[in-house]
């Protein structure tokens, strides 16, 4: 099964959380780990790896913490989970240039490599700005809303 590992999830959400409060100069991490139930330990270590790695800038002193570093439509999805869980890789075969011993034979290493190649593509193509724009439409949605504002019609055949 292919998925992301919990650091990831916690950083892309952090961010999210970040571009859904752009009236805000810094949140702590304790903030963004509050509002999703997230360690706030933890979560402060992935902050301080996005940092090291340009996603965000950090702010010290009594109003501190942590702003996105670029327009959220500039930070993509796989920067984000590149910067926390390094490359991403669907099978070991596809790393690298050293071949298994299986390499001869094997029929499955390319088409394997273009859906890894599709799935980094992918993750290039989602930004944060997408990500929080989803989570705002589904706000609107449950509260009988559609994504631009107005109510919902029910029609019944």
């Amino acid at each position: 099964m292919l998925k992301l590992t919990k650091k990831a999830d916690y950083g892309l959400m952090a961010l999210k959380y970040l571009a859904e409060h752009p009236e805000t100069p810094a949140l702590s991490a304790k903030d963004v780990a509050d509002a999703y139930g997230i360690p706030a330990q933890l979560l402060a270590k992935i902050l301080q790896r996005l940092t090291k790695t340009g996603l965000l800038r950090s702010h010290a002193g009594m109003n501190g913490g942590y702003a996105l570093a670029r327009d959220p439509r500039q930070i993509s999805a796989f920067e984000v989970i590149h910067a926390i869980d390094g490359p991403l890789f669907l099978t070991s075969c596809t790393k690298g240039t050293k071949s298994c011993d299986l390499t001869p034979n094997c029929t499955i290493k390319e088409p394997l490599a273009r859906v890894n190649e599709t799935i980094i593509g992918v993750l290039k193509s989602i930004s944060i700005h997408d990500l929080a724009e989803e989570e705002q439409a589904a706000a609107k949605a449950r509260e009988g809303q559609g994504p631009d504002g107005h109510g919902l019609v029910t029609l019944t055949v």
